[in-house]
């Protein structure tokens, strides 16, 4: 029997899942951190994330503005101006994305020795990790 029950997340038809899928993705997390000092640019967004083409970066701001984490507002001026911000939902991210972050500069380097590990054919070795409980 498994675990699973009515409501959980990993269910293909718990909200709570598309929620994951959604923050789970390449771009999420990285243009949302991206937003997190306040309201931002396209163009200096894209200087700011390496590596995101000017595509990439506008499929992700829609997709995160039709999901209600970032609102894009654009000036009725001339040449237009567009920022875009965090929705209040969208700053609820920031708390566990910085916690992931963390996680990332802690263990980044076991992460990598475990590929370099298996590409060399060896077995990863256990890395003692710090018990936080």
């Amino acid at each position: 029997m498994s675990g699973f029950g009515p409501g959980d997340p990993f269910l293909a038809d718990c909200p709570g899942r598309l929620a994951i899928e959604l923050i789970a993705d390449k771009w999420t997390v990285v243009v949302l951190y991206g937003l997190s000092q306040g309201p931002v640019r396209h163009g200096e967004l894209l200087k700011l994330i390496g590596g995101i083409s000017r595509k990439m970066l506008t499929q992700t701001l829609r997709r995160l503005q039709a999901h209600g984490l970032v609102r894009r507002h654009a000036y009725a001026e001339a040449p237009p101006r567009v920022e875009y911000e965090l929705t209040p939902l969208g700053a609820t991210l920031i708390d566990p994305i910085h916690m992931l972050t963390e996680w990332a500069r802690a263990n980044g380097a076991a992460v990598l020795d475990a590929l370099d590990a298996l590409d060399a054919g060896a077995e990863p070795a256990a890395r003692d990790v710090p018990d936080r409980s």
